[in-house]
């Protein structure tokens, strides 16, 4: 039996650092990690500072791709006019005559933020999910959750229950939920995300044991399951226009941000941030195995059935406002780990940075790369992430071929 003392080293080592593995055999060892080490209280207060530090400078990054995000497109306004319209907008003023009032507070700022606060969202499931299943190759989009949620969404639109309250004018306005629709799509979407992610699980499930490949052979499986009768929904509506838009906001759009459309996800991705950075030390330990988070007091069941909920909610409130935006899930979470390490405590909060910094400069390649023709966000994503993907699954076949030849 474990001592209080070596549960609470259990809890706070980085994920990877398992009980009962050879020192020499690390899956993803933070660097500044001090456990078991001497001066192990120093290196983790330089982690920290580390960490602070990184921060701010994303927040800095963050705020310079937002003022890009508005000042660039068909028509460029000069940063300084960005800001100046913006603090006459926050302080009350009323719009000024010409375009630059529109443009900017109408247009660009509400589809920037929203970039951010999508960004941010996927970056954070992303990383709870590939806790939630300990396989680093999870993501929303590989394991069918995003395909559960756009299918919700779409039976939403083509059944009558809402409007796309992220792709604007295309599909009407108001709705019968009222904020544009988007608390009904939202809710379908939420539905079909947390359908989709519960039989993915117990499909992976099968047979008592639980295989990493198996969540994911069944999730890509079920994922084009699904889009396939996504597919024919959107060829039962009866509009033509509503069918082009509702295929192009799947590919990944934020063309039809308002401000209307922040509302959802400007409360849900800070409140999902707050529960799952106050289940930080719980999802360090359920990296390591059910057993060893079940022996240092997580109650695994009721973190698991949360993580369910959180995850299919914030995938489905996103999802509704952007569409399936695919792979930032996947990459984000380990460009941090391979920054700060798996604490939790640190990696969540910079994933959802990170994330946010990445979708913003994705919307600006995606409104700028063409003259007069705006790219499908996740096209973007997907040429960026799929390299990414092979990347990883290359590591983990290379450590497993290593691993079995030295056995």
């Amino acid at each position: 039996m474990a001592s209080p003392g070596e549960r609470q080293e259990v809890v706070e080592r980085a994920p990877g650092q398992a009980v009962g593995r050879a020192p020499e055999q690390p899956v993803e060892q933070a660097p500044e990690q001090g456990v078991g080490r001497v001066g192990g209280a120093e290196g983790r207060a330089a982690g920290q500072a580390r960490t602070v530090w990184l921060a701010l400078g994303l927040l800095v990054a963050l705020l310079v791709a937002l003022t890009a995000a508005v000042a660039l497109g068909a028509t460029d306004i000069a940063p300084a006019e960005v800001w100046s319209v913006v603090f006459r907008r926050l302080g009350g003023e009323p719009p000024r005559p010409g375009t630059d009032d529109l443009i900017v507070w109408q247009l660009r700022v509400p589809r920037a933020l929203l970039a951010a606060l999508v960004g941010a969202g996927l970056g954070l499931v992303g990383t709870a999910t590939q806790a939630l299943v300990r396989n680093p190759l999870a993501d929303p989009y590989l394991l069918g959750i995003s395909n559960g949620a756009s299918l919700g969404a779409v039976a939403a639109i083509v059944l009558g229950a809402g409007t796309v309250a992220g792709a604007g004018g295309v599909f009407g306005a108001g709705g019968v939920f009222g904020l544009g629709g988007g608390v009904g799509l939202s809710l379908a979407a939420f539905a079909g995300a947390l359908a989709s992610f519960a039989l993915v699980w117990t499909l992976a499930r099968r047979g008592g044991g639980f295989a990493p490949l198996r969540l994911v052979l069944a999730g890509v499986g079920i994922g084009q399951f699904l889009a396939g009768f996504t597919s024919y929904l959107v060829l039962q509506a009866g509009d033509e226009q509503q069918t082009r838009g509702v295929l192009f906001w799947l590919m990944g759009s934020l063309g039809g941000a308002t401000w209307g459309t922040l509302l959802l996800p400007a409360v849900t991705v800070p409140a999902g941030l707050l529960v799952l950075q106050a289940r930080a030390r719980a999802l360090n330990a359920l990296t390591m195995g059910d057993e060893t988070a079940a022996s240092v007091g997580v109650d695994v069941v009721r973190l698991r059935r949360t993580l369910f909920v959180v995850t299919s909610l914030l995938t489905g409130v996103l999802v509704s406002v952007s569409g399936a935006v695919a792979f930032v899930g996947l990459m984000v979470p380990h460009l941090c780990r391979l920054i700060v390490g798996g604490d939790h405590r640190r990696l969540l909060p910079l994933a959802a940075l990170t994330g946010a910094l990445l979708l913003v400069v994705v919307d600006i390649v995606c409104r700028t790369a063409m003259d007069g023709q705006e790219l499908p966000v996740g096209v973007v994503t997907a040429v960026i992430g799929a390299p990414v993907l092979l990347y990883v699954l290359d590591r983990r076949l290379g450590a497993g071929a290593g691993a079995g030849a030295g056995a």
